[in-house]
Protein backbone atom coordinates (compact mmCIF):
# COMPACT_ATOMS: atom_id res chain seq x y z
CA UNK A 1 0.00 0.00 0.00
CA UNK A 2 2.14 2.84 -1.32
CA UNK A 3 0.85 6.34 -1.94
CA UNK A 4 1.81 9.48 -3.81
CA UNK A 5 0.69 13.04 -4.51
CA UNK A 6 -2.02 11.65 -6.80
CA UNK A 7 -3.50 9.68 -3.90
CA UNK A 8 -3.44 12.73 -1.64
CA UNK A 9 -5.24 14.73 -4.33
CA UNK A 10 -7.87 12.00 -4.65
CA UNK A 11 -8.55 11.98 -0.90
CA UNK A 12 -8.69 15.77 -0.60
CA UNK A 13 -11.00 16.10 -3.60
CA UNK A 14 -13.37 13.49 -2.14
CA UNK A 15 -13.25 15.15 1.28
CA UNK A 16 -13.89 18.57 -0.22
CA UNK A 17 -16.93 17.50 -2.22
CA UNK A 18 -18.40 15.50 0.67
CA UNK A 19 -18.18 18.48 3.01
CA UNK A 20 -19.79 20.80 0.47
CA UNK A 21 -22.55 18.29 -0.35
CA UNK A 22 -23.40 17.77 3.32
CA UNK A 23 -23.40 21.39 4.50
CA UNK A 24 -27.09 21.31 5.48
CA UNK A 25 -26.93 17.85 7.09
CA UNK A 26 -23.90 18.68 9.21
CA UNK A 27 -25.53 21.95 10.23
CA UNK A 28 -28.73 20.17 11.27
CA UNK A 29 -26.76 17.73 13.42
CA UNK A 30 -24.91 20.59 15.08
CA UNK A 31 -28.11 22.57 15.70
CA UNK A 32 -29.49 19.89 18.05
CA UNK A 33 -27.25 20.97 20.93
CA UNK A 34 -24.76 23.35 19.30
CA UNK A 35 -25.06 26.65 17.47
CA UNK A 36 -25.73 25.03 14.09
CA UNK A 37 -22.85 26.65 12.21
CA UNK A 38 -20.65 23.57 11.84
CA UNK A 39 -21.82 22.62 8.36
CA UNK A 40 -21.64 26.22 7.16
CA UNK A 41 -18.14 26.79 8.52
CA UNK A 42 -16.78 23.55 7.13
CA UNK A 43 -18.30 24.12 3.69
CA UNK A 44 -16.98 27.69 3.42
CA UNK A 45 -13.46 26.44 4.13
CA UNK A 46 -13.53 23.67 1.58
CA UNK A 47 -15.22 25.84 -1.04
CA UNK A 48 -11.95 27.75 -1.17
CA UNK A 49 -10.13 24.49 -1.82
CA UNK A 50 -12.47 23.67 -4.70
CA UNK A 51 -12.28 27.16 -6.18
CA UNK A 52 -8.48 27.28 -6.14
CA UNK A 53 -7.81 23.58 -6.79
CA UNK A 54 -5.23 24.07 -9.54
CA UNK A 55 -3.26 26.72 -7.66
CA UNK A 56 -1.91 24.75 -4.70
CA UNK A 57 1.79 23.84 -4.55
CA UNK A 58 2.18 20.19 -5.48
CA UNK A 59 5.88 19.70 -4.77
CA UNK A 60 4.85 16.58 -2.84
CA UNK A 61 1.84 15.30 -0.92
CA UNK A 62 2.97 16.90 2.32
CA UNK A 63 3.42 20.34 0.78
CA UNK A 64 0.05 20.04 -0.96
CA UNK A 65 -1.75 19.16 2.29
CA UNK A 66 0.03 21.99 4.11
CA UNK A 67 -1.21 24.52 1.55
CA UNK A 68 -4.74 23.10 1.81
CA UNK A 69 -4.53 23.43 5.60
CA UNK A 70 -3.57 27.09 5.34
CA UNK A 71 -6.43 27.76 2.94
CA UNK A 72 -9.16 26.23 5.08
CA UNK A 73 -7.78 27.76 8.29
CA UNK A 74 -7.96 31.19 6.74
CA UNK A 75 -11.58 30.80 5.66
CA UNK A 76 -13.39 28.67 8.24
CA UNK A 77 -15.08 30.41 11.12
CA UNK A 78 -15.71 29.34 14.70
CA UNK A 79 -13.73 26.51 16.22
CA UNK A 80 -13.77 24.42 13.04
CA UNK A 81 -11.00 26.33 11.27
CA UNK A 82 -8.31 25.85 13.91
CA UNK A 83 -9.29 22.22 14.53
CA UNK A 84 -9.56 21.01 10.94
CA UNK A 85 -6.74 23.25 9.77
CA UNK A 86 -4.41 21.96 12.48
CA UNK A 87 -5.28 18.35 11.65
CA UNK A 88 -4.51 18.87 7.97
CA UNK A 89 -1.34 20.81 8.79
CA UNK A 90 0.00 18.05 11.03
CA UNK A 91 -0.80 15.44 8.37
CA UNK A 92 0.98 17.53 5.76
CA UNK A 93 4.03 18.08 7.97
CA UNK A 94 4.26 14.34 8.55
CA UNK A 95 4.35 13.58 4.80
CA UNK A 96 6.40 16.57 3.66
CA UNK A 97 9.46 15.62 1.62
CA UNK A 98 8.12 12.19 0.67
CA UNK A 99 7.55 11.67 -3.06
CA UNK A 100 5.98 8.35 -2.12
CA UNK A 101 4.65 7.21 1.23
CA UNK A 102 3.53 3.96 2.81
CA UNK A 103 0.34 3.02 4.62
CA UNK A 104 2.34 3.19 7.84
CA UNK A 105 3.26 6.79 6.96
CA UNK A 106 -0.44 7.55 6.56
CA UNK A 107 -1.24 6.13 10.00
CA UNK A 108 1.61 8.15 11.51
CA UNK A 109 0.28 11.27 9.81
CA UNK A 110 -3.23 10.63 11.09
CA UNK A 111 -1.88 10.11 14.62
CA UNK A 112 -0.08 13.43 14.29
CA UNK A 113 -3.37 15.01 13.20
CA UNK A 114 -5.08 13.64 16.31
CA UNK A 115 -2.31 15.04 18.51
CA UNK A 116 -2.79 18.41 16.83
CA UNK A 117 -6.54 18.34 17.42
CA UNK A 118 -6.01 17.44 21.07
CA UNK A 119 -3.48 20.22 21.55
CA UNK A 120 -5.66 22.81 19.83
CA UNK A 121 -9.06 21.76 21.18
CA UNK A 122 -7.97 20.42 24.57
CA UNK A 123 -10.19 17.41 23.90
CA UNK A 124 -9.78 13.77 24.86
CA UNK A 125 -11.58 10.59 23.86
CA UNK A 126 -15.02 10.23 25.40
CA UNK A 127 -15.77 13.96 25.44
CA UNK A 128 -18.12 13.76 22.43
CA UNK A 129 -16.01 15.28 19.67
CA UNK A 130 -14.79 14.18 16.23
CA UNK A 131 -11.98 12.35 18.01
CA UNK A 132 -14.47 9.73 19.15
CA UNK A 133 -14.92 8.62 15.52
CA UNK A 134 -11.50 9.53 14.14
CA UNK A 135 -9.37 7.60 16.62
CA UNK A 136 -11.28 4.29 16.29
CA UNK A 137 -11.12 4.72 12.51
CA UNK A 138 -7.34 5.15 12.62
CA UNK A 139 -6.98 2.18 14.98
CA UNK A 140 -8.97 0.06 12.53
CA UNK A 141 -6.88 1.22 9.58
CA UNK A 142 -3.70 0.28 11.41
CA UNK A 143 -5.12 -3.14 12.28
CA UNK A 144 -6.22 -3.81 8.71
CA UNK A 145 -2.84 -2.79 7.32
CA UNK A 146 -1.16 -5.21 9.73
CA UNK A 147 -3.56 -7.93 8.56
CA UNK A 148 -2.41 -7.37 4.98
CA UNK A 149 -5.78 -6.54 3.43
CA UNK A 150 -6.13 -4.42 0.28
CA UNK A 151 -6.29 -0.64 0.53
CA UNK A 152 -9.94 -0.71 -0.56
CA UNK A 153 -10.83 -3.19 2.20
CA UNK A 154 -8.86 -1.20 4.78
CA UNK A 155 -10.66 2.04 3.92
CA UNK A 156 -14.04 0.29 3.97
CA UNK A 157 -13.36 -1.14 7.43
CA UNK A 158 -12.12 2.24 8.57
CA UNK A 159 -15.38 3.85 7.43
CA UNK A 160 -17.46 1.17 9.17
CA UNK A 161 -15.58 1.74 12.43
CA UNK A 162 -16.10 5.49 12.17
CA UNK A 163 -19.85 5.05 11.57
CA UNK A 164 -20.30 2.81 14.61
CA UNK A 165 -18.22 5.12 16.78
CA UNK A 166 -20.11 8.18 15.56
CA UNK A 167 -23.45 6.51 16.31
CA UNK A 168 -22.15 5.64 19.77
CA UNK A 169 -21.49 9.31 20.58
CA UNK A 170 -25.23 9.62 21.17
CA UNK A 171 -24.59 7.89 24.50
CA UNK A 172 -22.01 10.47 25.59
CA UNK A 173 -22.38 13.79 27.35
CA UNK A 174 -20.60 16.64 25.57
CA UNK A 175 -17.59 17.95 27.47
CA UNK A 176 -16.20 20.31 24.83
CA UNK A 177 -17.57 23.05 22.59
CA UNK A 178 -20.91 24.84 22.77
CA UNK A 179 -22.74 21.53 23.18
CA UNK A 180 -21.08 21.10 26.58
CA UNK A 181 -23.18 24.00 27.90
CA UNK A 182 -26.30 21.86 27.54
CA UNK A 183 -25.05 19.28 30.05
CA UNK A 184 -27.05 16.06 30.12
CA UNK A 185 -29.33 17.33 27.35
CA UNK A 186 -26.51 16.54 24.94
CA UNK A 187 -27.02 12.83 25.63
CA UNK A 188 -29.20 11.21 22.97
CA UNK A 189 -27.88 13.02 19.92
CA UNK A 190 -24.77 12.20 17.91
CA UNK A 191 -21.81 14.55 17.71
CA UNK A 192 -21.79 16.46 14.42
CA UNK A 193 -18.01 16.35 14.05
CA UNK A 194 -17.84 12.62 14.68
CA UNK A 195 -20.64 11.99 12.18
CA UNK A 196 -18.86 14.19 9.64
CA UNK A 197 -15.80 11.95 9.95
CA UNK A 198 -17.99 8.89 9.31
CA UNK A 199 -19.74 10.41 6.29
CA UNK A 200 -16.44 11.60 4.79
CA UNK A 201 -14.86 8.15 5.17
CA UNK A 202 -17.94 6.38 3.81
CA UNK A 203 -17.85 8.50 0.66
CA UNK A 204 -14.13 7.89 0.34
CA UNK A 205 -14.68 4.12 0.65
CA UNK A 206 -17.36 4.25 -2.04
CA UNK A 207 -15.04 6.04 -4.43
CA UNK A 208 -11.86 4.13 -3.62
CA UNK A 209 -10.51 2.14 -6.60
CA UNK A 210 -10.79 -1.61 -6.10
CA UNK A 211 -7.47 -2.32 -7.78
Amino acid sequence: MAGSLTDAEFVVRSLTQTVIDNESYFGELDAVVGDGDFGYSLARGFEVVAENWDDYDRTDAGVFLTKIAMAISGRMGGTSGPIWGTAMLRMGSSLKGKEEFTATDVVAGLRAAVAGIQARGKAELGEKTLLDALVPAIDTLEQQIAAGVSSAEAVAMMAAAARKAADDTAQLQARRGRASYTGERSIGSVDAGAMAVAVILERLAEQWPTQ
